[in-house]
C-alpha cells in the first residue's frame, strides 16, 4: 500500500524539464506552465489578437448587453455609443496590464507576485479564479440554452419532455441534458494547447457572424426592412440623463474588468510584444461596437414582428418556431443560427473563462497542477456549483458578479504602479518563482503589507455603493458615484501604491534611470534560446544579469 501511495503521488507530481531536456525539481512556486511562454509556443502574431477579440467578443450576451441603456431610457445608438467609449478605455488598460506578459511571457497570477509579494499574490489569484469558475458555470447555462434551441429545431418532441427541474432551476430538463451534451464538449476542446487555438479563433469568427448576420437579414426582412425601435429617441433628459451617459460609459469599461486583470495570461503567447496593441486598443472595441449594432438592430426587429422588444435572440429565436411559424423553412433557419451560437459560446468560455482559471489554479499549486490539469479543475468545479439554480434563485447573486468590479480594479491599480512606476518595467523573473526568505519578492513573509493595504483602500470609497447593489438602502449620491466605482478604485490604487512606496522608501528602483525593460527576455530554462544573443537572464538574488 505504502508503495502504491508513493507511485500515485509521483504520478501527481508536475514533471519539469531544462533547457537540455532534462528533468529538473519542481518547485512549490515553480512549473513549466506557468514559466514564461516557450519559444517554439509564441505563436500569435497582431492578425491573431485581432481575430482573437472578434471572437471572444462573438457571444449571446453581448448581442443584447448594450441594449440595457435603451431599457433606462438612452435611445439605442447613444446606448452603443456608452459602450464602444467604456469598452475602448478598456482596451487600452488591457494593453497597458498585459505588457508584461507580452514581454515577460508570464502570467497574471505570476506577475502579481511582483507587487503583492510571492505567497500574498496567492489572494487576487484565488479571488480570480473563483469568478472565472463561477462565470465558466454561468456561459455553460447560455450555452445550454443555445443547443436546446438547435435540437427544438430539429426534434419537436423535445419541448414535450417532462419538467423536474422544478421553479428553482434556470433550465428545465431538456435544458439540462443539453448542458451535459455542451459540457462534454467544452472538455472535448480543452485538450487542444492554447498556442494550438489560432485555428479555431479563426473558424469562430466565420461562423459567428455568419450565423449573426443571417438572423440580422432574416429578421430585419420580417420587419419590412425598417424597424421602428431604430428610430426611437431617449426618454431622459438633462442631469437625469448626463449621469445615465456616464453610468453606460463606465459600465462598458467595468464590465471588462476581468479581460483587463488577466490581459498577461492571454497576450503572453505573443510573437513579440507589439502584435497584441492593434488586437488590445482598436479590435477589442470594434468588436464590441459591431456586435452591440447587430444585437440591437436584431431586437428592434423584434418589435416589429411581435409588437414587444425581445432582447435575448434565443427567446426571439424560439418564438420564429412557434405556432403556425413552425414550418420546415424557420426550423432550418433556427438550427443552423443557434448551432452557429453554440459553438461560440463554447470558445468564448474557453477564451475568457477556463484559460485564466487554469493560470490561476496552477498557480495555487504548481506543484501539482499544471495549466492543462486547471483547465479541467474548472470545468468540474463549475458543473458542481450548479449554475442552474444560482441563475434562476440569486438575483443578489447576479449582482454580486457584475458589481466584482470594485475588486479587480483595485488589484489592475496596483499592478500598473508597480510596473510602470515603481519599478519601470524592469522584473526579476527568477526571483517571482522562489520562495527563499531573501528573494526581491519575499517582502515581509512572503506578504506586501503596502500592497494590501492600498487594496482596502481602493475598495472603501466603493464598498457602501457595492452594499447598494446587494440590497442595502443607500441615497442617491451613493448610487451615482457607484457610476464611476471602477476609474475611481482604479486611481486610488495607482496612487495610494506609489504614495506608500514612496515614504516607505522601499520597492522603488533607486534613483531615476530611465525606462528599464529588456529588449527580449528568455527564460534560463527555455530550449529554444540556445544561441540566440538577446538572452538575459537574470540572478534571483542580486537581481544582475549574468
Amino acid at each position: 500500500m505504502k508503495f502504491t501511495l508513493s507511485a500515485f503521488h509521483d504520478a501527481l507530481l508536475v514533471k519539469s524539464v531544462d533547457q537540455n531536456g532534462n528533468l529538473r525539481p519542481v518547485e512549490v512556486l515553480d512549473n513549466d506552465s506557468i514559466r514564461p511562454t516557450r519559444a517554439k509556443d509564441r505563436t500569435w502574431t497582431w492578425v491573431t489578437y485581432i481575430f482573437f477579440w472578434f471572437s471572444a467578443i462573438a457571444n449571446v450576451s453581448n448581442l443584447y448587453a448594450a441594449s440595457t441603456g435603451m431599457t433606462m431610457g438612452l435611445s439605442m445608438w447613444e446606448s452603443i455609443i456608452c459602450t464602444f467609449g467604456g469598452q475602448f478605455l478598456a482596451g487600452c488598460l488591457m494593453a497597458l496590464n498585459g505588457r508584461a506578459g507580452a514581454l515577460y511571457r508570464i502570467p497574471f497570477p505570476v506577475l502579481c507576485r511582483a507587487s503583492f509579494g510571492t505567497w500574498g499574490a496567492l489572494w487576487p489569484t484565488f479571488n480570480r479564479a473563483v469568478m472565472s469558475i463561477v462565470w465558466n458555470g454561468v456561459n455553460s447555462v447560455q450555452g445550454a440554452q443555445c443547443l436546446y434551441v438547435f435540437l427544438h429545431a430539429i426534434f419537436p418532441s423535445i419541448e414535450n419532455i417532462p419538467d423536474r427541474m422544478g421553479p428553482k432551476s434556470a433550465l428545465t430538463s431538456a435544458q439540462m441534458m443539453c448542458f451535459f451534451i455542451y459540457w462534454l464538449v467544452n472538455c472535448a476542446f480543452l485538450v487542444v494547447p492554447v498556442p494550438k487555438m489560432r485555428s479555431l479563433i479563426y473558424i469562430k469568427v466565420v461562423v459567428y457572424y455568419g450565423g449573426a448576420l443571417a438572423m440580422l437579414a432574416w429578421v430585419v426582412s420580417l420587419s419590412n426592412g425598417s424597424p421602428s425601435a431604430l428610430r426611437e429617441s431617449s426618454t431622459v433628459h438633462g442631469a437625469e440623463k448626463s449621469w445615465l451617459v456616464c453610468k453606460f460609459l463606465f459600465l462598458g469599461l467595468a464590465s471588462c474588468a476581468t479581460f483587463i486583470s488577466n490581459a498577461a495570461d492571454l497576450q503572453r503567447y505573443a510573437r513579440k510584444p507589439s502584435d497584441v496593441i492593434l488586437g488590445q486598443v482598436i479590435s477589442f472595441p470594434v468588436s464590441g461596437l459591431l456586435v452591440a449594432v447587430l444585437g440591437n438592430i436584431i431586437a428592434a426587429s423584434s418589435k416589429s414582428v411581435f409588437g414587444e422588444l425581445i432582447w435575448n435572440p434565443l427567446d426571439f429565436l424560439d418564438k420564429l418556431m412557434s405556432g403556425n411559424r413552425y414550418t420546415s423553412a424557420n426550423r432550418t433557419a433556427c438550427a443552423f443560427i443557434s448551432l452557429a451560437f453554440t459553438y461560440s459560446t463554447v470558445f468564448s468560455a474557453i477564451f475568457e473563462n477556463s484559460i485564466p482559471a487554469g493560470n490561476d489554479i496552477a498557480s495555487l499549486l504548481p506543484k501539482y497542477i499544471t495549466v492543462k490539469r486547471g483547465f479541467f479543475i474548472c470545468a468540474l468545479l463549475s458543473y458542481a456549483i450548479c449554475p442552474w439554480y444560482l441563475l434562476a434563485t440569486a438575483t443578489v447573486f447576479i449582482n454580486f458578479l457584475s458589481s466584482y468590479q470594485i475588486f479587480l480594479s483595485a488589484i489592475t491599480g496596483i499592478l500598473l504602479c508597480d510596473y510602470y512606476v515603481l519599478r519601470r518595467g524592469k522584473l526579476n523573473i527568477p526571483a517571482l518563482y522562489t520562495a527563499h526568505p531573501e528573494g526581491m519578492y519575499h517582502f515581509y513573509h512572503g506578504f506586501n503589507i503596502r500592497a494590501f493595504a492600498v487594496y482596502v483602500i481602493a475598495v472603501a470609497p466603493n464598498f457602501y455603493g457595492f452594499l447598494n447593489q446587494m440590497g442595502v438602502w443607500a441615497g442617491v449620491g451613493v448610487q451615482r458615484f457607484y457610476f464611476v466605482a471602477y476609474p475611481v478604485g482604479l486611481l486610488v490604487a495607482f496612487g495610494g501604491f506609489w504614495v506608500l512606496s514612496v515614504v516607505f522608501g522601499t520597492g522603488v528602483q533607486a534613483g531615476w534611470k530611465g525606462w528599464l525593460e529588456p529588449g527580449e527576455y528568455w527564460d534560463e530554462f527555455d530550449p529554444g534560446r540556445e544561441g540566440f544573443d538577446t538572452v538575459e537572464v537574470v540572478n534571483a538574488k542580486s537581481g544582475e544579469k549574468v
